[in-house]
Protein backbone atom coordinates (compact mmCIF):
# COMPACT_ATOMS: atom_id res chain seq x y z
CA UNK A 1 0.00 0.00 0.00
CA UNK A 2 1.28 3.48 -0.85
CA UNK A 3 2.36 5.45 2.22
CA UNK A 4 1.20 9.06 2.03
CA UNK A 5 3.58 11.39 3.87
CA UNK A 6 2.21 13.70 6.53
CA UNK A 7 2.36 17.45 5.92
CA UNK A 8 2.88 19.97 8.71
CA UNK A 9 0.60 22.49 7.00
CA UNK A 10 -1.62 22.58 3.91
CA UNK A 11 -3.18 25.52 2.09
CA UNK A 12 -5.87 25.15 -0.56
CA UNK A 13 -6.62 28.19 -2.72
CA UNK A 14 -9.76 28.11 -4.87
CA UNK A 15 -8.83 29.63 -8.23
CA UNK A 16 -12.07 28.83 -10.07
CA UNK A 17 -15.52 27.94 -8.76
CA UNK A 18 -19.16 28.45 -9.68
CA UNK A 19 -19.71 31.18 -7.11
CA UNK A 20 -18.10 34.24 -5.61
CA UNK A 21 -18.90 35.07 -1.98
CA UNK A 22 -17.11 37.81 -0.09
CA UNK A 23 -19.80 38.55 2.47
CA UNK A 24 -20.51 35.29 4.30
CA UNK A 25 -18.67 34.73 7.56
CA UNK A 26 -16.00 32.04 7.64
CA UNK A 27 -14.15 30.15 10.41
CA UNK A 28 -10.65 31.15 11.47
CA UNK A 29 -8.94 28.68 9.15
CA UNK A 30 -10.59 30.12 6.01
CA UNK A 31 -10.02 33.46 4.26
CA UNK A 32 -12.35 35.05 1.72
CA UNK A 33 -11.16 36.72 -1.49
CA UNK A 34 -11.27 40.37 -0.36
CA UNK A 35 -8.85 40.11 2.60
CA UNK A 36 -6.33 38.54 0.24
CA UNK A 37 -6.80 41.34 -2.29
CA UNK A 38 -6.49 43.95 0.47
CA UNK A 39 -3.17 42.48 1.59
CA UNK A 40 -2.00 42.71 -2.00
CA UNK A 41 -2.65 46.46 -2.10
CA UNK A 42 -6.31 46.81 -3.07
CA UNK A 43 -7.57 50.24 -1.94
CA UNK A 44 -10.58 50.76 -4.19
CA UNK A 45 -13.13 47.96 -4.18
CA UNK A 46 -14.71 47.59 -7.64
CA UNK A 47 -15.59 44.92 -10.15
CA UNK A 48 -12.37 45.53 -12.02
CA UNK A 49 -10.43 44.19 -9.07
CA UNK A 50 -12.44 41.09 -8.33
CA UNK A 51 -12.22 37.49 -9.44
CA UNK A 52 -14.85 35.92 -11.69
CA UNK A 53 -17.00 32.89 -11.03
CA UNK A 54 -17.50 30.30 -13.77
CA UNK A 55 -18.95 26.82 -14.04
CA UNK A 56 -15.96 24.72 -13.12
CA UNK A 57 -13.30 24.13 -10.48
CA UNK A 58 -9.60 24.71 -9.98
CA UNK A 59 -7.61 24.55 -6.75
CA UNK A 60 -3.96 25.16 -5.93
CA UNK A 61 -2.84 22.87 -3.09
CA UNK A 62 0.37 23.68 -1.20
CA UNK A 63 1.76 21.18 1.30
CA UNK A 64 4.61 22.01 3.69
CA UNK A 65 6.73 19.51 5.57
CA UNK A 66 9.71 20.98 7.37
CA UNK A 67 11.62 22.98 4.78
CA UNK A 68 9.92 21.19 1.90
CA UNK A 69 7.12 23.07 0.11
CA UNK A 70 5.28 21.47 -2.79
CA UNK A 71 2.38 22.85 -4.86
CA UNK A 72 -0.01 20.93 -7.08
CA UNK A 73 -2.64 22.37 -9.42
CA UNK A 74 -5.88 20.38 -9.30
CA UNK A 75 -7.91 21.09 -12.44
CA UNK A 76 -8.02 24.43 -14.25
CA UNK A 77 -11.67 25.37 -14.65
CA UNK A 78 -13.48 25.90 -17.96
CA UNK A 79 -11.89 28.90 -19.60
CA UNK A 80 -8.49 30.55 -20.21
CA UNK A 81 -9.72 34.08 -19.49
CA UNK A 82 -11.35 33.24 -16.16
CA UNK A 83 -8.38 31.19 -14.98
CA UNK A 84 -5.79 33.80 -15.92
CA UNK A 85 -7.81 36.69 -14.49
CA UNK A 86 -8.32 34.94 -11.16
CA UNK A 87 -4.69 33.88 -10.87
CA UNK A 88 -3.64 37.47 -11.52
CA UNK A 89 -6.13 39.02 -9.08
CA UNK A 90 -5.24 36.56 -6.32
CA UNK A 91 -1.51 36.96 -6.85
CA UNK A 92 -0.96 33.24 -7.11
CA UNK A 93 2.55 32.34 -8.33
CA UNK A 94 2.11 29.88 -11.18
CA UNK A 95 5.87 29.26 -11.05
CA UNK A 96 5.34 27.42 -7.77
CA UNK A 97 3.26 24.70 -9.45
CA UNK A 98 5.25 21.46 -9.75
CA UNK A 99 2.53 19.12 -11.00
CA UNK A 100 -0.91 19.28 -12.57
CA UNK A 101 -3.71 16.75 -12.06
CA UNK A 102 -6.87 16.55 -14.15
CA UNK A 103 -9.59 14.92 -12.07
CA UNK A 104 -11.73 13.65 -14.97
CA UNK A 105 -12.42 14.26 -18.63
CA UNK A 106 -14.88 17.16 -18.61
CA UNK A 107 -14.40 20.58 -20.17
CA UNK A 108 -15.35 22.53 -17.02
CA UNK A 109 -12.22 21.15 -15.35
CA UNK A 110 -9.89 20.98 -18.34
CA UNK A 111 -10.76 24.08 -20.39
CA UNK A 112 -7.79 26.16 -19.24
CA UNK A 113 -5.17 23.41 -19.10
CA UNK A 114 -3.14 24.60 -22.07
CA UNK A 115 -3.04 28.19 -20.85
CA UNK A 116 -2.20 27.07 -17.31
CA UNK A 117 0.75 25.06 -18.60
CA UNK A 118 1.96 28.04 -20.63
CA UNK A 119 1.71 30.28 -17.57
CA UNK A 120 3.70 27.79 -15.49
CA UNK A 121 6.40 27.51 -18.16
CA UNK A 122 6.73 31.29 -18.35
CA UNK A 123 7.46 31.40 -14.62
CA UNK A 124 9.58 28.28 -14.10
CA UNK A 125 12.10 28.74 -16.91
CA UNK A 126 10.38 26.39 -19.33
CA UNK A 127 10.65 23.20 -17.25
CA UNK A 128 8.21 20.49 -18.25
CA UNK A 129 5.42 19.93 -15.73
CA UNK A 130 4.32 16.40 -14.78
CA UNK A 131 0.67 16.26 -15.82
CA UNK A 132 -1.34 13.30 -14.56
CA UNK A 133 -4.07 11.97 -16.83
CA UNK A 134 -6.26 8.88 -17.01
CA UNK A 135 -6.14 7.38 -20.53
CA UNK A 136 -9.94 7.37 -20.71
CA UNK A 137 -10.24 11.14 -20.41
CA UNK A 138 -9.79 11.95 -24.08
CA UNK A 139 -12.98 10.43 -25.49
CA UNK A 140 -15.54 12.87 -26.87
CA UNK A 141 -18.53 12.95 -24.54
CA UNK A 142 -22.10 14.13 -24.83
CA UNK A 143 -25.46 14.15 -23.08
CA UNK A 144 -28.31 12.35 -24.77
CA UNK A 145 -31.31 14.68 -25.13
CA UNK A 146 -34.90 13.47 -24.63
CA UNK A 147 -35.37 13.42 -28.41
CA UNK A 148 -32.38 11.08 -28.79
CA UNK A 149 -30.01 13.69 -30.22
CA UNK A 150 -26.52 14.19 -28.79
CA UNK A 151 -25.29 17.39 -27.17
CA UNK A 152 -21.50 17.05 -27.36
CA UNK A 153 -19.07 18.38 -24.74
CA UNK A 154 -15.83 20.14 -25.54
CA UNK A 155 -12.93 17.70 -25.63
CA UNK A 156 -10.08 17.52 -23.15
CA UNK A 157 -6.77 18.60 -24.76
CA UNK A 158 -4.92 15.71 -26.34
CA UNK A 159 -1.65 14.40 -24.90
CA UNK A 160 0.19 15.95 -27.85
CA UNK A 161 -1.41 19.35 -27.21
CA UNK A 162 -0.55 19.16 -23.53
CA UNK A 163 3.07 18.29 -24.24
CA UNK A 164 3.36 21.10 -26.77
CA UNK A 165 2.17 23.50 -24.04
CA UNK A 166 4.81 22.28 -21.59
CA UNK A 167 3.45 19.11 -19.99
CA UNK A 168 5.16 15.81 -19.35
CA UNK A 169 2.07 13.65 -19.61
CA UNK A 170 1.80 10.65 -17.28
CA UNK A 171 -1.04 8.21 -17.91
CA UNK A 172 -2.19 5.83 -15.19
CA UNK A 173 -5.25 4.04 -13.88
CA UNK A 174 -3.65 3.02 -10.57
CA UNK A 175 -2.96 5.22 -7.52
CA UNK A 176 0.27 7.22 -7.31
CA UNK A 177 2.19 9.34 -4.82
CA UNK A 178 3.32 12.75 -6.09
CA UNK A 179 5.78 15.46 -5.02
CA UNK A 180 7.80 13.87 -2.21
CA UNK A 181 4.87 11.60 -1.34
CA UNK A 182 2.87 14.57 0.00
CA UNK A 183 0.01 14.06 -2.47
CA UNK A 184 -1.96 10.91 -3.16
CA UNK A 185 -3.65 10.58 -6.54
CA UNK A 186 -6.23 7.83 -6.45
CA UNK A 187 -6.81 5.20 -9.03
CA UNK A 188 -10.26 4.39 -10.35
CA UNK A 189 -12.87 4.72 -7.60
CA UNK A 190 -14.89 1.58 -6.75
CA UNK A 191 -18.67 2.02 -6.97
CA UNK A 192 -20.18 0.36 -3.91
CA UNK A 193 -23.23 2.40 -2.88
CA UNK A 194 -26.63 1.45 -4.32
CA UNK A 195 -27.80 5.04 -4.80
CA UNK A 196 -24.82 6.74 -6.50
CA UNK A 197 -25.27 5.95 -10.19
CA UNK A 198 -22.94 8.45 -11.85
CA UNK A 199 -24.22 10.70 -14.62
CA UNK A 200 -27.20 9.01 -16.30
CA UNK A 201 -27.59 10.05 -19.92
CA UNK A 202 -23.91 10.70 -20.54
CA UNK A 203 -22.54 9.10 -23.69
CA UNK A 204 -19.09 8.83 -25.23
CA UNK A 205 -17.74 8.13 -28.68
CA UNK A 206 -16.88 4.52 -29.37
CA UNK A 207 -13.22 3.64 -29.85
CA UNK A 208 -13.61 3.77 -33.64
CA UNK A 209 -15.27 7.22 -33.40
CA UNK A 210 -18.25 6.10 -35.48
CA UNK A 211 -20.95 5.75 -32.84
CA UNK A 212 -21.96 6.54 -29.28
CA UNK A 213 -22.08 4.31 -26.19
CA UNK A 214 -23.40 4.85 -22.64
CA UNK A 215 -20.84 6.32 -20.22
CA UNK A 216 -22.67 7.14 -16.96
CA UNK A 217 -19.93 6.04 -14.56
CA UNK A 218 -16.98 8.22 -15.69
CA UNK A 219 -14.48 5.60 -14.61
CA UNK A 220 -11.63 8.04 -15.38
CA UNK A 221 -12.52 10.18 -12.34
CA UNK A 222 -9.93 10.32 -9.51
CA UNK A 223 -9.41 12.24 -6.29
CA UNK A 224 -6.38 13.82 -4.63
CA UNK A 225 -5.67 13.40 -0.92
CA UNK A 226 -3.26 15.01 1.53
CA UNK A 227 -2.57 14.15 5.16
CA UNK A 228 -2.11 16.90 7.74
CA UNK A 229 -0.36 16.48 11.08
CA UNK A 230 -2.73 16.35 14.07
CA UNK A 231 -5.78 16.50 11.79
CA UNK A 232 -5.96 13.70 9.25
CA UNK A 233 -6.64 13.20 5.58
CA UNK A 234 -8.27 15.84 3.39
CA UNK A 235 -9.83 14.64 0.14
CA UNK A 236 -10.26 16.83 -2.93
CA UNK A 237 -12.99 15.54 -5.19
CA UNK A 238 -13.61 17.75 -8.18
CA UNK A 239 -17.04 16.55 -9.25
CA UNK A 240 -17.86 13.30 -7.41
CA UNK A 241 -19.40 11.63 -10.44
CA UNK A 242 -18.45 8.45 -8.61
CA UNK A 243 -20.57 9.70 -5.72
CA UNK A 244 -19.05 11.55 -2.79
CA UNK A 245 -19.86 8.65 -0.48
CA UNK A 246 -18.04 6.24 -2.81
CA UNK A 247 -15.14 8.69 -2.88
CA UNK A 248 -14.93 8.91 0.91
CA UNK A 249 -15.46 5.17 1.36
CA UNK A 250 -12.52 4.48 -0.95
CA UNK A 251 -10.42 7.11 0.84
CA UNK A 252 -11.15 5.44 4.18
CA UNK A 253 -9.96 2.13 2.74
CA UNK A 254 -6.84 3.72 1.24
CA UNK A 255 -5.86 5.37 4.54
CA UNK A 256 -6.93 2.80 7.10
CA UNK A 257 -5.99 3.95 10.58
CA UNK A 258 -6.01 7.65 9.71
CA UNK A 259 -8.90 9.97 10.39
CA UNK A 260 -10.63 11.61 7.45
CA UNK A 261 -10.61 15.29 8.36
CA UNK A 262 -12.42 16.85 5.41
CA UNK A 263 -13.63 16.80 1.85
CA UNK A 264 -13.43 19.68 -0.62
CA UNK A 265 -14.93 20.05 -4.10
CA UNK A 266 -18.01 19.33 -6.13
CA UNK A 267 -20.44 16.68 -4.91
CA UNK A 268 -22.66 16.65 -8.02
CA UNK A 269 -25.92 16.63 -6.08
CA UNK A 270 -27.71 19.04 -8.40
CA UNK A 271 -30.13 18.34 -11.24
CA UNK A 272 -31.11 14.70 -11.50
CA UNK A 273 -28.91 13.78 -8.55
CA UNK A 274 -30.96 15.89 -6.13
CA UNK A 275 -32.95 12.71 -5.47
CA UNK A 276 -29.99 11.19 -3.59
CA UNK A 277 -29.34 14.15 -1.28
CA UNK A 278 -31.02 12.48 1.75
CA UNK A 279 -29.09 9.22 1.22
CA UNK A 280 -25.83 11.12 0.76
CA UNK A 281 -26.27 13.23 3.89
CA UNK A 282 -27.13 10.17 5.95
CA UNK A 283 -24.14 8.18 4.66
CA UNK A 284 -21.66 11.02 5.23
CA UNK A 285 -22.35 10.97 8.97
CA UNK A 286 -20.20 7.89 9.42
CA UNK A 287 -17.05 9.76 8.36
CA UNK A 288 -17.28 12.34 11.19
CA UNK A 289 -15.80 15.05 8.98
CA UNK A 290 -14.59 18.33 10.47
CA UNK A 291 -14.68 20.21 7.15
CA UNK A 292 -17.17 19.81 4.32
CA UNK A 293 -16.26 22.38 1.68
CA UNK A 294 -18.93 21.70 -0.92
CA UNK A 295 -18.92 23.74 -4.12
CA UNK A 296 -18.97 23.75 -7.91
CA UNK A 297 -21.65 21.22 -8.96
CA UNK A 298 -23.01 20.44 -5.50
CA UNK A 299 -26.12 22.63 -5.90
CA UNK A 300 -27.84 24.89 -3.38
CA UNK A 301 -30.35 22.29 -2.24
CA UNK A 302 -27.57 19.91 -1.25
CA UNK A 303 -25.51 22.66 0.42
CA UNK A 304 -28.57 23.60 2.49
CA UNK A 305 -29.15 19.99 3.46
CA UNK A 306 -25.50 19.53 4.40
CA UNK A 307 -25.48 22.71 6.48
CA UNK A 308 -28.62 21.58 8.28
CA UNK A 309 -27.05 18.23 9.10
CA UNK A 310 -23.45 19.19 9.82
CA UNK A 311 -23.63 22.81 10.95
CA UNK A 312 -20.36 24.74 11.12
CA UNK A 313 -18.41 21.91 9.48
CA UNK A 314 -19.90 23.08 6.17
CA UNK A 315 -17.81 25.88 4.65
CA UNK A 316 -18.77 26.08 0.96
CA UNK A 317 -16.10 26.87 -1.61
CA UNK A 318 -16.04 30.15 -3.53
CA UNK A 319 -13.57 31.86 -5.83
CA UNK A 320 -10.57 33.19 -3.91
CA UNK A 321 -11.22 31.30 -0.69
CA UNK A 322 -8.16 29.93 1.08
CA UNK A 323 -8.39 26.98 3.46
CA UNK A 324 -5.54 26.55 5.93
CA UNK A 325 -5.04 23.25 7.74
Amino acid sequence: MLQLAEADHVEILVLVDNVTDNLSSVPDYVDNEVPRLWKRGLRLWSGRCMCCAAHGLSCAITATRGDTVRTLLFDTGPDDWVFERNVERLGFDMGSVEALVLSHGHWDHAGAMLRALEMIALRNGGCAIPTYMHPGMYRTRAMKAPDGSMRPFGDVPSAAQLEQAGARVIHATEPQLLLDDLFYLSGEIPRVTPFETGMPGQMRRTEDGQDWEPDPLLIDERFVAISVKDKGVIVLTACSHAGVVNVMTHARECFAGRALHGVIGGFHLSGGNERVIPDTVAALRSFELKTIAAGHCTGWRAVNALAGAFGDAVVPTAVGKRYRF
